[in-house]
């Protein structure tokens, strides 16, 4: 999913060790959509995703996120991890360049209007 807004909060970096010995990190902000009825959105980015990703407070920008949850003690808490972070008005991917003309080329056969009067019933 994909929701675009501006950065108002940005929270102190997060460390620590799993049980299993490995070290993690995570970043937390919150976002604000420019829509008449704005709404707010606290996210994470976790991991590699939180240096990958440096945000500021006024940045705005366009996040890719899945939404989680999960169940604890009869309670059920949801969050919403990051992916993937585009500053907004940053160019995207070139688009395809459009077909040419080349000399010699054969222009596709025209495609017969068989109109009302068919009489199979196939749809292709």
């Amino acid at each position: 999913m994909e929701i675009a807004g501006k950065i108002i909060l940005a929270l102190p970096e997060q460390s620590g060790v799993s049980k299993a010995g490995n070290a993690w990190k995570k970043r937390e902000y919150v976002l604000e959509t420019q829509e008449t009825y704005p709404k707010k959105v606290h996210f994470d980015l976790f991991g590699d995703r939180a240096d990958q990703y440096p945000l500021n407070v006024g940045d705005e920008i366009v996040l890719s996120f899945d939404i989680n949850s999960r169940e604890f003690n009869g309670r059920w808490y949801t969050s919403v991890s990051g992916w993937k972070v585009e500053k907004a008005g940053a160019q995207a991917a070139p688009a395809a360049a459009p077909v040419q003309d080349f000399p010699g080329a054969v222009p596709p056969p025209p495609v017969p209007d068989l109109g009302s009067d068919a009489t199979d019933d196939l749809p292709f």
